[in-house]
């Protein structure tokens, strides 16, 4: 049968079933249940701020998208009716390709959606947690709401949170609309937020994580890092214009001294957020399919078995990065003539 909700109002010390759909009060899924939850997250699940609305991914747009205090991105995926077991195959189709995102991409959504970045809906929405340490899209979390829920999709959604640690849940919601005209939203999970948040913990799907440097030769090393570093991407600029200058000028950098660069380097930027941009590049650099960098930039643990420190260009590799450096910014630079070039020539035939 799956979750129901029923509902019964009281009419003259009677208990009389009420049985209203958004439809059959002018309501619609896409323009009102999306709007009420934009309103109010906590519809969904307690804790979330909203990043993004109608995300456009890989396998299509995902209805809305939230972050957690834990920095976990969550799916929302709206049903207007009972939410069917191939609303789940989708869900996880989303989240297998919001797991390859990088914290640029996400903060582009963000800033497409709110029009701030996502350092500043963070802090501003979870002031009590400390960025540095915080690990954005470490995992992804799933929820699923509507109106009902088919008995297999329950049991799917039972079977793996609790087996296999899929940060998952149906929430079922039921509107009522009562006789004097206002209007009412319930709310149930399958499985508890508690119960749900325990699993989680338990047992996590991360993004492959590793310290192994690659073993490329020098071209296919040049081409990997001359691609990735000439990328409009805010972490790979940051790689690009401060980390790798500044290991340049001295054998080991520091995380306090790269810090100190960054901000000379942005000094709009709030110093309290300066931790969060360098996790950013701490990520990238501990991705796994980033072993091109480990194999140029080498760094250590030396506080805490978390926190890179004490950056190194490796010293066989030090003429390829300037070579790199170098070819990327007369690129850049032969681009920007050419676009003041246009310019100036629009502005001459005007």
């Amino acid at each position: 049968m799956g979750t129901e909700i029923k509902t019964w109002e009281i009419r003259d010390g009677k208990p009389v079933a009420v049985e209203s759909t958004l439809a059959a009060s002018g309501r619609t899924e896409a323009l009102d249940l999306e709007a009420w939850i934009e309103a109010d997250p906590s519809i969904v699940r307690p804790g979330l701020r909203l990043v993004g609305r109608q995300v456009m991914t890989s396998s299509g747009a995902l209805d809305l998208l939230a972050i957690d205090r834990s920095g976990d991105l969550v799916i929302i995926e709206l049903k207007r009716d009972r939410l069917p077991r191939e609303a789940l195959a989708q869900a996880i189709d989303y989240a297998s390709d919001l797991a390859t995102w990088s914290i640029d991409k996400i903060s582009e959504a963000c800033v497409k959606y709110s029009g701030e970045s996502l350092e500043d809906v963070f802090s501003t929405n979870f002031p009590e947690v400390d960025l540095e340490t915080t690990k954005i899209n470490d995992r992804q979390r799933i929820v699923l709401v509507g109106f009902g829920a088919e008995t297999a999709l329950e049991r799917m959604v039972e079977w793996l949170s609790d087996n296999y640690g899929v940060s998952i849940n149906a929430v079922i919601l039921k509107y009522v609309r009562t006789t004097a005209g206002s209007e009412t939203l319930t709310r149930t999970a399958v499985i508890s937020e508690d119960l749900e948040e325990k699993r989680s913990r338990d047992k996590k799907f991360t993004i492959p994580m590793s310290d192994e440097p690659g073993q490329y030769n020098e071209d296919e090393l040049r081409r990997l890092l001359s691609n990735y570093l000439s990328k409009d991407l805010i972490t790979a600029q940051r790689i690009r214009d401060v980390l790798l200058p500044a290991c340049l000028k001295q054998d080991k950098l520091t995380r306090e001294e790269l810090k100190k660069e960054f901000l000379q380097q942005n000094p709009d930027v709030d110093p309290a957020k300066a931790g969060f941009s360098l996790s950013v590049i701490s990520g990238q650099m501990g991705m796994k399919k980033n072993d091109f960098l480990r194999q140029v930039i080498g760094y250590e643990y030396p506080t805490y078995e978390w926190e890179k420190d004490n950056y190194q260009i490796r010293p066989e590799h030090r003429q390829l990065v300037v070579e790199v450096l170098d070819s990327i910014r007369r690129e850049k630079s032969s681009q920007n003539n050419v676009v003041d070039r246009r310019s100036d020539s629009l502005s001459a035939e005007a």
